[in-house]
């Protein structure tokens, strides 16, 4: 089936687009430019929607917005926004009522000409991602990236041909109850995260298994050989299955032993490149690499693979080097949005850095992180919803009693910036790396992110605490 021919089998039904962001801004476009019966159900008013809503009006959408925007979802075909978990009662109330609800996604899926590498888990997910449309490119495939990392690729179906490859990032939040069989899929690790809107761990976690729940014999499931869900993971899969590790050798994949990376077949090792050689620093890009290597074997060469991580330079929000300034270096890791990630950028600095931490409140536990501070940063400045979370995981760690590390509490964001470069000293990393989601005070991460960019390009030299 075409996307044409998709929109015109529902043409005549009544529709409802939940969400008028980002990843069904196109969708909504491309329905109505069909002369479809939309309506766009946003919890925005109209003047928080501000050029969407003039636009919305302009194509004749009916809208459905404020606080009641799910009151009544009765039409035939639901659309729902990633964020709005499909167990709301709304929509289980519209389902019952006969109602199919769906995603841009689930139909990208259904639609797609191509074959999908998918990538889900809790850290690495874009990183990875890219570096697996980077690989491929390099090896001369068209290549469409899109899901999650932030463009939706529903609308460039009709672009794609059968030869191309589709990389797709994939949240728990698209994933979850969502049908897909993509030819490869990879779960990176998983460690707690969106516990705020998923049931519990447990849905989390059986959330990402939809990533490969529809494969069959002969499509590729990557896992984490050193992640303790993956034998969940194994034992339902019908797919065959591949490992990474940086721990130990695997028999099919890919891993990292003495700082040297490996593709494995049938137990028998070639080595790809030396660990040391990855432009991008870090144990977990190591990981990252790994990962892509064993999503792209039998696409992309060795030789490919050694020349793309040996010169790409990574990925914007993920420890991007923004400027350095009277020798202190300002480090932007606003993706990292859990505990874990945070962590892993921790030990890839090269020394300890004066670190920015604190936002949205996921209900993540934060136990493990204040060890980290402690044992990694050299003073944290601590901001957002969360700010009284960290602060008391940092004082109730087990090393803060031996290795103190001073912390300071500011709610406001630029402040926190501003004071972290007054306490930096020549030779300092100041690092942005909160362990929380930004929906505190941000749209996202990259506006986080770009946020503390321009503060950082804005700073002078007077701003850093250390003068020759």
């Amino acid at each position: 089936m075409t996307l044409s021919e998709y929109v015109l089998s529902i043409q005549d039904k009544r529709i409802a687009v939940i969400g008028a962001g980002v990843s069904n801004m196109p969708l909504i476009r491309l329905l109505l430019k069909y002369n479809c019966h939309v309506t766009v159900c946003d919890k925005r008013s109209y003047e928080e929607l501000g050029i969407e809503g003039e636009e919305l009006s302009s194509l004749q959408a009916a809208l459905k917005l404020g606080e009641d925007y799910l009151e009544g979802l009765d039409q035939d075909v639901i659309f729902r926004t990633p964020g709005l978990m499909p167990f709301d009662p709304h929509l289980e109330a519209a389902r019952e009522k006969g109602s199919l609800v769906t995603s841009e996604m689930e139909v990208f899926f259904r639609l797609c000409p191509c074959r999908i590498i998918a990538i889900t888990g809790s850290d690495g997910k874009t990183t990875t991602s890219t570096i697996i449309s980077e690989l491929l490119k390099a090896a001369g495939y068209t290549v469409h990236l899109g899901g999650n990392i932030g463009r939706p690729l529903l609308c460039d179906v009709p672009e794609m041909k059968e030869s191309d490859i589709v990389v797709l990032e994939l949240s728990s939040f698209q994933l979850h109850s969502m049908s897909c069989r993509p030819d490869v899929a990879v779960i990176t690790n998983i460690s707690p995260n969106h516990l705020d809107k998923h049931k519990d761990y447990q849905d989390y976690i059986d959330a990402k298994m939809s990533i490969f729940a529809q494969q069959r014999k002969g499509d590729k499931l990557v896992l984490n050989l050193d992640d303790e869900h993956s034998p969940y993971y194994a034992s339902a899969a019908k797919s065959n299955i591949v490992y990474f590790s940086d721990m130990s050798k695997v028999e099919e994949g890919a891993y990292c032993l003495n700082g040297e990376l490996f593709r494995a077949h049938d137990g028998m090792a070639r080595k790809i490149m030396d660990a040391s050689d990855i432009r991008i620093p870090g144990e977990h890009n190591v990981l990252n690499y790994l990962t892509a290597f064993c999503a792209t074997d039998g696409l992309v060469e060795d030789e490919i693979c050694r020349k793309v991580a040996m010169s790409f330079g990574g990925v914007e929000h993920r420890l991007e080097q923004v400027r350095t300034l009277d020798g202190v270096l300002f480090i932007n890791d606003s993706i990292a949005s859990s505990p874990s990630r945070t962590a892993a950028g921790l030990r890839a600095m090269k020394k300890k850095p004066i670190i920015i931490v604190g936002g949205y409140d996921k209900h993540i536990a934060f136990d493990g992180l204040g060890d980290d501070l402690c044992r990694f940063a050299k003073r944290v400045f601590i901001t957002g919803h969360t700010a009284e979370k960290i602060k008391a995981a940092i004082l109730n760690s087990k090393l803060y009693d031996t290795s103190p590390v001073p912390f300071e509490m500011i709610d406001d964001f630029k402040q926190s910036v501003l004071a972290a470069a007054r306490a930096a000293e020549d030779g300092d990393i100041v690092l942005l790396s909160p362990a929380c989601a930004s929906f505190d005070h941000f749209k996202n991460f990259a506006e986080r992110g770009n946020t503390f960019k321009r503060i950082v390009m804005e700073l002078k030299d007077e701003d850093i605490g250390h003068q020759e």
